[in-house]
Formats: C-alpha cells, structure tokens, sequence
C-alpha cells in the first residue's frame, strides 16, 4: 500500500519514538502544528459549543487547547501518543481543571466508552499517521475510533494539508455517518503575490463535486494552504445515502 506523501518526509511521524525524542530536544517549549487557534476560531466556534466535552488528539506541546479553555471551553481531554508530551503538559496545566491529559494512541480509543465526546479536533494527527507505515489502515483505525466517540450531532474538525482527493475517500464511508463541510485557510504567514488583497471568504464552505473533488474553477491562493474538513455526525433521523468515493493506490 502507499502512503500519502504529500506533507511527508523523511520522518516517521506515526512513530511514538520519533516523538519523544523531538520533545524531550524541545524540552518545554511550545508548537503548533499549521494554524493558531485565532484563525481557527470562527470555525470553532461556529461548530463546537463551549459546554462541549472535548477530545484534542495528538496534542503534543502546542497552546490550542489553553487558547480554547480561555475562551472559554469547559472540559478538553489531550491525548497524545508520547509519554513525554503528557507529563510535560500535565505538570504545565496541573491548575487548569478545564485541561485534561492521557497517553494514548489515536487507533485504539477504547478506555473511552461509545459515544463519549461532543467534538475531536484534530490539527495534524491523521496527517501524522498518513505518513507512517501502513498508513491506509492506521487512517482507518483512528476514523472508526473517532466516529464511535462522537455523539449524534457532534463534529470531528480536521485541519489537514489533504485536499478532498486525498482525504475524502477516507472521511467519507458511510459507515462514519458524517456530513461533511470543506473549508480552506491559507498559511498564517501567506503573503499574496504584490501585496494584492482578496475578497474570498475563507468562512464559506467550498462546494465539492459528485467524485469529491475541488470544482475545477476553485483557486489555491496558497497552494500550501489548510483544508479544514468540519464532520458532523449525523443522527438517526439525519442518516441518508450520501456518496463515496473509491480508494485507489494513487491517493493512499
């Protein structure tokens, strides 16, 4: 099988070891993975109630979940597959009661029973694994997870380098029962070609096609941009046929 490559390198960033070393060389600092929670905020905010239980997977060391708990969200559980992060971010945020973190890996959730969580963010995990060995089934594992966590209603935010070629043929199985709502935000740091300005509302949802792809008139700006892919699990009455999109080699 292959993996997807494209935010990939040498690193093996579904590895455990791989990251203790890279905290334990960071040693207490902070970083996060694409966007900031100030530009993730409306979407949040939008999706996720602040009396959510929350799930942040692959926390690591970044300030996302501090910046959340300040604006105001009551209780976010951190998971991260590194030991080290854990301690390191349990020991900074022992006085936090909204913060909350456990060492656990994302393909195996079962301490927490069915239907457990209102919200997953995700910024960077399912990444992570897509560039690990047997990413195909490492991605699988870790979707079946978080759609048993979420209650009916709930959301799986995803922040993710994959555009819908890559990633919707993983995100949208209907055993999952998402709908789901495409999003684009260019790099925090993106600077438009002669300091030229845009009128594109990041804040309106792309509209994708029937073989969920980007429509063939939709513009990168950025062409490192994010997607974020916001999915709300449907409840019974909301549960219909809804398309899918085949796994090929090519994408996985």
């Amino acid at each position: 099988m292959f993996r997807d490559v494209s935010s990939c390198n040498t690193y093996n960033y579904g590895d455990a070891l791989y990251w203790d070393s890279r905290y334990i060389q960071e040693a207490g600092g902070a970083f996060d993975w694409y966007q900031r929670y100030s530009s993730l905020r409306p979407f949040v905010r939008r999706y996720v109630p602040t009396s959510s239980r929350v799930l942040m997977v692959g926390c690591g060391n970044a300030l996302m979940s501090e910046d959340m708990a300040k604006d105001g969200y009551e209780d976010i559980m951190n998971i991260d597959i590194s030991s080290v992060a854990i301690d390191m971010m349990r020991r900074k945020y022992e006085f936090v009661p909204q913060l909350k973190y456990m060492q656990m890996d994302v393909r195996d959730m079962s301490f927490f029973p069915d239907e457990s969580f209102d919200s997953v963010m995700d910024k960077g995990t399912l990444d992570s694994l897509m560039c690990g060995t047997d990413a195909p089934i490492s991605a699988s594992r870790m979707l079946g997870e978080v759609s048993r966590l979420l209650k009916p209603g709930g959301t799986y935010m995803l922040i993710t380098y994959g555009d819908p070629s890559a990633r919707m043929p993983h995100l949208n199985r209907p055993v999952y029962g998402w709908n789901i709502f495409l999003y684009n935000l260019p790099r925090p740091d993106f600077k438009r070609p002669g300091g030229c300005s845009s009128t594109k509302s990041y804040l309106e949802p792309i509209p994708i096609t029937e073989k969920g792809l980007l429509p063939a008139d939709f513009v990168l700006e950025d062409p490192d941009s994010h997607f974020i892919y916001v999915c709300k699990k449907m409840d019974d009455t909301e549960l219909r046929n809804i398309p899918t999109y085949p796994l090929t080699s090519e994408i996985l």
